[in-house]
């Protein structure tokens, strides 16, 4: 992950080295080579994702100097650090550490095997609201990801997401368990919440270059003064993701580069609002189509 990019530019070298140097271990020897087991522990692929995503964007500046800024950043859930990295308003050292400390404390608020999340398919949000309710008296599953028309995720206590996957099937909606080692963004990972803002409380938070749309309220953000509340409650509140992609629809949007190893983003985006182009970029074959993408 990142390797491609790490040969290529000297640049995205210098975000590699600067992520070790940040968190006093080799993340960049762990994006290379692994092994999975220990890549896809939460506390390791959050900063992990980060630097990666910050490498390719590092090696996209230095191909394009002249690239406009964007109209918009976001990220969907972890990656809207990067986004705010992007904006200037976190330095990369402070948001690969911020990040780890996440991924331990999201970690650790929930003992393991007691929660759980399922992607449910086809329903609307009023459907979803209904089976989070008619599940209620198993404990806790709330909404998670609203991440396109027809795909929202639930998470929460083992034992009532499989309720509300159990009631989904009753009313023909197709329930996907989910592969997670904690469940995220539902209220009971207010105890992350509460180290992720205390954690906040000492690192310093500029103005944004560019409005980041943020998760937990689907609107632009350019106020250093709001990225710390905006960062804390999308811990345990959903990610609107579906609402942030309309909002720069809306505005205007019709091209978008999703910055990061993978694909997720470009096919969310194209059923939430086919009217914004998206260029996957994660290695040095898709850095170079970036001037024909975007004309």
């Amino acid at each position: 992950m990142g390797k491609a990019v790490y040969d290529a530019f000297p640049s995205s070298r210098a975000v590699f080295d600067a992520a070790d140097a940040a968190l006093g271990r080799p993340i960049s020897k762990l994006c290379f080579e692994g092994p999975i087991e220990e890549l896809t522990l939460t506390f390791n692929t959050q900063p992990a994702l980060v630097a990666t995503s910050s490498a390719i964007l590092a090696a996209v500046h230095a191909q394009y100097p002249s690239l406009p800024k964007p109209a918009f950043a976001a990220g969907h859930s972890l990656g809207e650090y990067s986004a705010l990295v992007a904006a200037g308003a976190l330095t990369f050292a402070d948001a690969v550490r911020l990040v780890e400390l996440r991924g331990r404390a999201m970690q650790s608020a929930v003992p393991e095997g007691r929660g759980s999340m399922a992607a449910v398919l086809g329903a609307d949000k009023e459907t979803i609201q209904a089976l989070c309710r008619d599940a209620a008296d198993a404990g806790i599953v709330e909404p998670a990801n609203f991440n396109a028309p027809g795909q929202v995720v639930l998470s929460g206590e083992k034992a009532a997401v499989e309720r509300a996957c159990a009631l989904a099937a009753e009313r023909k909606l197709k329930c996907i368990p989910l592969k997670v080692s904690a469940p995220f963004h539902c209220s009971l990972m207010a105890p992350a919440a509460r180290a992720v803002e205390s954690a906040l409380a000492s690192v310093p938070i500029q103005d944004l270059a560019f409005p980041v749309v943020a998760n937990a309220s689907a609107e632009p953000n350019l106020s250093a003064s709001k990225v710390a509340e905006l960062l804390v409650r999308q811990i345990d509140g959903p990610v609107r993701w579906d609402e942030t992609v309309s909002r720069m629809a809306e505005a205007g949007v019709t091209h978008a580069l999703e910055i990061g190893p993978a694909k997720v983003l470009s096919g969310l985006v194209k059923r939430i609002d086919k009217r914004i182009q998206v260029l996957s970029v994660s290695d040095p074959e898709t850095v170079a189509k970036i001037g024909a993408f975007l004309g």
